[in-house]
């Protein structure tokens, strides 16, 4: 007869501890599946709400371009329209002053480096 007999109690015993292990690390699994999920649901709900933002202010921004008063902006600023009643101001220019005249800036060569030089003494290019 063997010095360790195997009883079926010893043999139930240790086959539950293994199938407790093995349900210890099924739910270890789970949980993290559920953590991993739980980020990415918080992550499309920020989307989200930007989304509907982004939405709501685009309805704002249409509903005023088609009010009355951004089309009277866009006039007076844009189109240089006026309104009846409206004073148009010319500027004009002093008496005796000289007139401005706008200078058109003249562009200065570039110095050659002295391999584009020799470049183009050689290969004239």
């Amino acid at each position: 007869m063997s010095q360790f007999p195997i009883k079926f109690r010893r043999v139930a015993v240790f086959a539950g501890i293994f199938i407790l292990v093995l349900f210890v690390i099924e739910f270890n699994s789970r949980l993290i599946e559920l953590n991993r999920l739980n980020e990415q649901r918080d992550e499309m709900r920020a989307l989200a709400t930007q989304a509907v933002q982004t939405q709501i202010a685009l309805h704002t921004q249409v509903a005023y371009a088609a009010s009355t008063e951004a089309v009277e902006e866009w006039a007076r600023t844009d189109g240089h329209y006026m309104q009846e009643g409206d004073q148009p101001v010319i500027p004009v220019e002093l008496p005796g002053s000289e007139p401005v005249i706008a200078s058109t800036p003249v562009p200065e060569p570039t110095p050659m480096q002295n391999w584009e030089i020799w470049l183009m003494l050689f290969f004239d290019r």
